[in-house]
């Protein structure tokens, strides 16, 4: 009996560190300014890779310049490189940075991007629900 109790225990600690499921990060995302918000799946090759398109512009940031940014990629299929974790293009109204997208947990996104290695930016994005 303790050899099988110890078996249960060693089994429950193994399964804990697992670590609870996380949610998709599939879904409506709005950024921490408030001002636009993206529409985010899996895409690629059996769905491995990260897209996020911006769907809604407001707040300030629906102006004329932003405009033709909308309906166009701004997480450009991220390649998954850990587990929750992407690294691919990030294009953010007309510049393009190398970063990583990293789903922290089941409502939140942290991009994080660099132009030319120094001028780095992070930015959280939020589960959006109307």
């Amino acid at each position: 009996m303790r050899v099988l109790g110890r078996m249960l225990t060693g089994m429950a600690v193994v399964l804990g560190m697992a670590g609870p499921a996380i949610a998709s990060p599939e879904g409506i995302w709005e950024i921490e300014m408030r001002d636009s918000r993206y529409a985010v799946e899996l895409c690629g090759e059996d769905d491995k890779e990260l897209c996020g398109t911006l769907i809604w512009l407001g707040r300030g940031a629906n102006s004329p310049e932003n405009r033709p940014y909308l309906n166009t990629m701004m997480i450009d299929h991220a390649r998954e490189v850990g587990r929750r974790k992407w690294q691919g293009d990030l294009h953010i109204y007309g510049q393009t940075a190398s970063g990583t997208i990293t789903q922290v947990d089941d409502d939140e996104i942290k991009l994080e991007g660099c132009v030319l290695f120094f001028v780095c930016k992070s930015y959280r994005l939020y589960r959006y629900d109307d």
